[in-house]
């Protein structure tokens, strides 16, 4: 008998344990089906992008040090930071379109190659090196901290434009030298030390070491001269075409501008003319370096013209003309900048940051983004700052935090 009940239990007891089996793996199922799959991380942005907002944060993060010092002074001191304003202002104004879309919305004819930046989506990070800047708006802004975060940020957007697309470069160069030289402005303001700027580098390349190519007037090793000094090789691609262009436009610049302080030289004296001898020196061993750099990327050297047409102004005064050959050096530097890459658009950054300081010290002001001939009635208005709740300015109740 009890053999007998024992067989009749076991058949039960299997079908119980299969159908909990089968009720267990439909819950685990449908748990895995329910549970969302982790969605993968967003991809980085470009680091053109990178920089940019990282240099936007940088430039608002001083705008709003420099309101605060102007809204504190007075006389000509507010007048210098009032101007600090504008400038930073229109720098972050241009730096809120991302990818570069100023160069060609914004960029006058002057500038041929501002189209080349990489499109990113906005309100990014910036690059984790950068650090925001601290100078502004927690707590009472300094001079001597402002002077400090404009050269720390002028720096940094240059080392960014070493490495950025070509018009996000132009871009970052124009608003680091004018952040360097604001810098310099306030310092001599202060009384401290103005930050310290790197000159061009002397390039150590040859003909020995470039490609063959010879001067304009012997033979060319896969160039063909042309009328105007520009060269044609049928079988380089067009960014090389677009770079040699400007790589001539440098030589020819530079080559005119020493003409030009040869002339103002006969016409200039006491410190003007001490001036003027070492800016010829500097110039002449720029269009040395420029040629070098030519034939570096195997473009003939354009030739050397005899002389050149200066106005009636500029005999009348030189002084005047020779800060006008200086503001024209801007953007032919800001073109390069655009269109190289490596040793090349490293020289041609420094050489912008140089030919700004020489602009100043003729008594012209290089603008906001030197380098850039730009139409700042096409730039995007600044967002305006979010007006606080009655909660928030203490009117009539005690602040609350807001809800998240």
């Amino acid at each position: 008998m009890n053999d007998d009940r024992s067989r009749k239990r076991k058949p039960a007891s299997y079908l119980r344990y299969a159908l909990l089996a089968l009720a267990a793996f439909l819950v685990l199922s449908l748990g895995f089906v329910l549970i969302p799959r982790e969605s993968p991380a967003p991809a980085a942005p470009p680091f053109s992008e990178q920089a940019r907002a990282a240099a936007l944060a940088e430039t608002m993060d001083l705008r709003a040090a420099s309101q605060q010092l102007a809204d504190g002074s007075s006389g000509a001191r507010r007048q210098l930071f009032s101007h600090t304003v504008t400038l930073l202002t229109t720098q972050a104004r241009a730096l809120l379109v991302p990818g570069g879309a100023t160069a060609s919305s914004a960029v006058g004819a002057g500038s041929a190659a501002g189209s080349t930046g990489t499109a990113g989506a906005s309100g990014t990070t910036g690059p984790a090196a950068t650090a925001s800047s601290g100078a502004a708006t927690s707590g009472t802004a300094t001079l001597p901290a402002l002077v400090a975060e404009l050269s720390t940020s002028g720096k940094a957007r240059l080392v960014h434009a070493g490495k950025a697309d070509g018009g996000m470069a132009r871009l970052l160069a124009a608003v680091g030298t004018a952040q360097l030289l604001q810098a310099t402005a306030l310092a001599q303001a202060a009384g401290t030390p103005p930050p310290a700027l790197q000159a061009p580098a002397a390039t150590q390349r040859n003909a020995a070491t470039a490609c063959s190519v010879a001067s304009p007037s012997g033979s060319q090793d896969g160039a063909q001269p042309v009328p105007g000094g520009q060269s044609t090789q049928t079988s380089e691609p067009s960014g090389r075409a677009t770079l040699a262009a400007a790589l001539n436009r440098v030589v020819r610049t530079e080559v005119e501008t020493v003409y030009g302080y040869q002339v103002a030289l006969t016409r200039l004296d006491g410190p003007a003319a001490d001036q003027a001898a070492s800016l010829l020196a500097t110039h002449e061993a720029l269009a040395g370096q420029a040629e070098a750099y030519t034939r570096v990327h195997c473009v003939s050297v354009p030739p050397r013209e005899p002389g050149y047409t200066l106005g009636t102004s500029f005999l009348q005064k030189p002084a005047a003309g020779l800060a006008s050959l200086e503001a024209g050096t801007l953007p032919v530097y800001g073109d390069l900048v655009a269109l190289s890459d490596g040793e090349t658009r490293q020289w041609a950054v420094s050489s912008l940051v140089a030919a700004a300081q020489r602009t100043t010290r003729w008594g012209s002001d290089p603008g906001p983004v030197p380098g850039i001939v730009l139409d700042t009635a096409l730039l995007p208005e600044l967002p305006e700052p979010a007006a606080p709740s009655p909660r928030q300015t203490g009117g009539g109740a005690a602040a609350t935090p807001a809800a998240p």
